[in-house]
């Protein structure tokens, strides 16, 4: 499934910690803190700015409602009433898009910094990009607020932030050998001894409980050793929806990684106990030739990530930014209100940039 901040933009900066360094120098020393002023000395609907870089309002909306639809669409309407680890996705979605904006502003003043702008063919671009995008707003009085001019000024900020994102990791390419982004699939077999909570925080079951369920491990691993089929085994005895994972290092829990990688194909492990459970593992294949290559393209854009970090936490420390906490505050988001685009404005913006 797509994500809905396409681009490798996405992969550079975790959102919320973006939101942190811009707007409270969260995770620096004092000294080197941004400086932040809560002030009432904004244009209208001005949410905030960062150095000269101004952000309205009808941005935030543009993108909660592209983000927001596409949730609606895959998840139906019940998914604005979920509980993500206590918080709603109203609320995720209010921070995300508030870190994101402050994000994309703060690498517009990085590529300002490194002397990259846009092109006449690129500004072109993303002249096109609002004009497409627009036409799927007229006739809707949620959407008055936004301009075509707006739009332009939207994709012209994120195509800079698209493009110092390249300039600063062009260099990155290293070599990846299939041992370190081997990939491997396995069928596994699990009794619970925990259930995530509403919280979102895993809740482990009674030491009575937890006995029976090795206990089940346990009789199901000597029917395994002696010889019943695996399949057979899980639809009797598996506890997750799932029974088989392709992935490669650093993704699953550390002792199932572990057991996991120490299987030779067709071999079966011992019970490894996680967070989760009690596991019995079957290695389906010892070596994934096409989810290797997949995994070394993930490892090179980590690595980009990593890269372009370290440069992007440099430098958001010497910004100036100010926020409109009280417009902030009061802006009500309604996701089912509203016209729902065919595309949204990240949809758009791949298509014309790609």
């Amino acid at each position: 499934m797509k994500n809905y901040f396409p681009g490798k933009m996405i992969c550079c900066i975790l959102l919320i910690l973006c939101a942190a360094l811009v707007f409270s120098g969260c995770g620096k020393k004092d000294e080197e803190k941004t400086d932040v002023v809560l002030t009432t000395a904004f244009e209208d609907n001005e949410l905030f700015r960062i150095e000269d870089r101004n952000c309205y309002l009808e941005e935030a909306e543009v993108y909660m409602k592209s983000a927001g639809s596409r949730y609606q669409a895959v998840f139906g309407e019940d998914i604005w009433r979920q509980n993500f680890g206590g918080k709603t996705l109203e609320k995720e979605l209010r921070d995300t898009t508030l870190a994101r904006l402050a994000q994309i502003k703060s690498m517009d003043l990085l590529a300002e910094e490194w002397n990259v702008s846009l092109s006449e063919e690129e500004e072109e671009k993303a002249a096109m990009a609002a004009k497409n995008f627009y036409s799927s707003l007229i006739g809707s009085e949620e959407e008055k607020g936004v301009t075509e001019e707006l739009l332009k000024v939207m994709y012209s900020d994120y195509a800079l932030a698209d493009k110092i994102y390249d300039e600063v990791t062009c260099n990155v390419n290293p070599e990846i050998s299939d041992d370190e982004a081997r990939s491997i699939t396995v069928k596994q077999i699990l009794f619970k001894t925990s259930e995530q909570g509403p919280d979102g925080e895993r809740k482990p079951y009674s030491d009575h409980d937890k006995e029976d369920a090795y206990k089940r491990a346990e009789k199901c691993l000597k029917e395994a050793d002696e010889g019943a089929d695996f399949d057979s085994l899980s639809e009797k005895y598996n506890e997750d929806p799932q029974n088989t994972y392709t992935f490669g290092k650093g993704v699953m829990p550390e002792p199932f990684e572990k057991a996991a990688f120490n299987l030779d194909t067709g071999e079966i492990s011992g019970i490894v106990e996680t967070d989760y459970g009690y596991h019995i593992i079957k290695c389906i294949s010892s070596f994934d030739q096409e989810e290797t290559d997949n995994n070394k393209v993930r490892i090179v854009t980590e690595r980009k990530k990593e890269a372009f970090n370290r440069v992007y936490d440099e430098f958001v420390p010497k910004l100036h930014s100010n926020l409109n906490e009280e417009l902030w505050n009061s802006f009500e988001y309604d996701p089912y209100s509203g016209k729902n685009t065919e595309k949204s404005f990240f949809e758009v913006y791949d298509e014309v940039f790609s």
